[in-house]
């Protein structure tokens, strides 16, 4: 994942900013505990993909 491109995404559910895991494949929300898919390089910003709780 690009950082400029990290920088300028945001959670969609509390615009909060979004950590990158690298090894899952995922962004993840610290502030909601939500983490969301990343499927052949883009990530899938939708509130009802969040892939899990953490």
């Amino acid at each position: 994942m690009d950082n400029k491109l990290l920088a300028m995404l945001a959670c969609p559910i509390c615009k909060g900013e979004l950590c990158y895991d690298r090894q899952a494949q995922r962004l993840i929300c610290t502030v909601d505990h939500k983490a969301w898919p990343i499927e052949n390089g883009v990530p899938l910003l939708v509130a009802g993909k969040a892939c899990c709780s953490l």
